[in-house]
């Protein structure tokens, strides 16, 4: 039962990891999106309800684009969460009737591995949502709707403007019901809006009853597929021949090792000698991202005692030969060393190293915004890399190196108990002294990041110079640390202007009672600003802040940023803000 309940875990692990980089995936495509300078959901959002032909054709209007095109841009679908080849809803029944057999902290922890399934699941059914663009508007009443995944796929089946406009009807009449009951007192009346509620309910489901099974359902290409997939996941290192003997008599006939073999290359499995793996989805959408959790588990970041950086993944059997070479291919760079001999002459290891500055310095810094676990060795050897190229000279690089690599030794090392700090020559009284060390900002400072040189003495100029650096240094590096770049200006702003409040009057172009004047921490993800948050400092500034040379050209950096990310698309100048006395 141990080892049944281990098994489950490690399946709520996955669904964590997998949700976590199916949103990095939805970021970044977002990013795109913004960049464009419009997403979909706001070309749909409060507009009529459209037949699939109309959307495409508005997205052709909006986009420039042709209507093969367009169909493209139209939100897919999520495919559907699938663990050890089990639903979700299934497995956590399945996980919930194991529990019942644990006791103590074993119970426990299959109760926190069951919550975080069904959070993930959760996260799974709000992005099916979403990617139904022509129900943008009636999210609340839908999500108050009984449904599950295949009645969302239903719903974005949905072709015709008849179907999506009874569907819609359903939902307003729930939704105006709901309404109407929220500040009434039980009695006749509630009764009745309580009625029309549970009408629109089944009116809901009446709809969802006439789109056919037949509509959603796998022809036996597909159902092939999923057989394959099956196949592989279930026996890693199985052989083409070997599936089609196991497969049903209506697919073994329409199939051959041969077509097989052929499917195969379009599935995300991996082919070693003949022998089929399974490859985990985000190696092919997101390498950096795969690359990422790889070196998190299995791999290391380090330096030796020259100071030389050193990256390396380990992979055992041919399995892990297998994922290793893939990895290889798709990266592009780096040294493999494949079936060495292990220390305890088990399985054959296989590594896959970096050695020189240039291939660590790209590595880390692609897979950067992924890292889980060694971000913190990550950042320094980017910063030692960074401080070999450029300054070897500097009066604090020989320190500054002796205090990386203590830092590298100690964040390799910090979980290990019992570990000989002293051995090393280190203090662990100096740790974050060292880390408050870190030179960044002062090389950010020589080089000048963002472009940023500012030279005007004037007030409406300097607020046009910001606000265009801030864009370029957002759009130009996607790691940008605004928060430390704007930390540089607020010296160069104070010099030339004064701390002083203004005479001037704030204007307030932007209104948005959706904002929260006061609380930012719906701003941040982690240490991180959400691209919402440049837009709400716009909203929030002129009606929180006194008019401060500092809070004027804070007005001009969070335009620039917000640009940059798609949050704010107006390019609005120093007037629209602000008005002399």
């Amino acid at each position: 039962m141990t080892e049944q309940a281990d098994k489950y875990r490690q399946a709520a692990q996955q669904m964590q990891r997998l949700a976590e980089l199916d949103e990095e995936e939805a970021e970044m495509k977002d990013s795109v999106q913004r960049e464009l300078g419009i997403e979909l959901k706001f070309i749909f959002a409060e507009s009529p309800v459209l037949s699939e032909h109309e959307e495409i054709n508005k997205i052709s209007e909006v986009y420039g684009l042709n209507a093969t095109q367009a169909r493209k841009e139209l939100n897919a679908f999520p495919d559907k969460y699938v663990i050890q080849e089990q639903s979700i809803p299934d497995l956590v029944k399945k996980m919930r009737n194991a529990r019942r057999k644990l006791k103590g902290n074993q119970r426990d922890r299959m109760s926190k591995a069951i919550d975080t399934m069904i959070d993930a699941y959760t996260d799974h059914l709000g992005k099916c949502i979403d990617s139904i663009t022509w129900l943008t508007d009636y999210t609340i009443p839908l999500k108050k709707m009984r449904y599950n995944e295949k009645d969302l796929h239903k719903l974005y089946t949905m072709k015709s403007l008849d179907e999506r406009r009874e569907v819609v009807d359903a939902l307003c009449k729930y939704w105006e019901a709901e309404l109407n009951q929220k500040d009434m007192a039980y009695g006749k009346e509630y009764s009745q809006m309580y009625n029309e509620m549970k009408i629109a309910k089944k009116e809901f489901r009446d709809c969802l009853a006439k789109v056919s099974n037949q509509s959603i359902t796998k022809t036996k290409k597909e159902r092939q597929q999923d057989f394959i997939l099956k196949s592989v996941c279930e026996n890693p290192g199985i052989s083409a021949k070997m599936i089609h003997e196991k497969m049903p008599t209506p697919l073994f006939k329409i199939s051959s090792p041969n077509s097989i073999s052929q499917t195969i290359k379009k599935l995300d499995i991996i082919s070693y000698k003949g022998s089929f793996y399974k490859a985990p989805s985000m190696l092919k959408k997101n390498i950096w991202a795969y690359t990422a959790a790889f070196i998190d588990s299995d791999g290391y970041i380090t330096l030796d005692r020259n100071m030389n950086p050193r990256v390396g993944l380990v992979a055992t059997g041919t399995r892990g030969r297998a994922f290793m070479e893939e990895m290889h291919k798709s990266i592009g760079f780096g040294r493999m060393h494949l079936d060495q001999k292990s220390p305890q002459d088990t399985r054959l290891i296989n590594r896959l190293n970096f050695y020189s500055q240039n291939d660590v310095r790209e590595l880390l810094t692609k897979c950067l915004p992924h890292f889980r676990l060694k971000k913190g060795n990550a950042k320094l050897l980017l910063e030692l890399i960074r401080m070999k190229k450029s300054y070897k000279k500097a009066d604090w690089y020989k320190q500054r190196c002796d205090e990386i690599f203590k830092l590298m030794k100690w964040e390799n090392h910090k979980d290990h108990v019992g570990f000989d700090w002293l051995k090393e020559g280190i203090y662990l009284d100096d740790i974050q002294k060292f880390k408050d060390n870190c030179k960044m900002s002062v090389m950010d400072s020589l080089e000048n990041i963002g472009g940023i040189i500012v030279k005007s003495d004037n007030l409406e100029e300097m607020f046009n110079e910001l606000k265009i650096a801030a864009k370029k240094g957002r759009t130009k590096d996607k790691d940008f640390d605004g928060k430390k770049w704007w930390n540089q200006q607020i010296p160069k702003i104070e010099k030339k202007f004064g701390k002083e409040e203004l005479d001037y009057t704030w204007n307030t172009p932007i209104i948005d009672k959706e904002v929260n004047l006061d609380d930012k921490s719906d701003d941040f993800d982690g240490d991180r600003a959400k691209p919402s948050h440049f837009y709400n400092q716009l909203v929030r500034i002129p009606q929180r802040k006194k008019l401060t040379p500092e809070a004027i050209m804070q007005i001009a950096i969070n335009i620039g940023f917000g640009q940059a990310v798609g949050s704010v698309n107006k390019d609005y100048n120093f007037n629209d803000f602000v008005e002399e006395n």
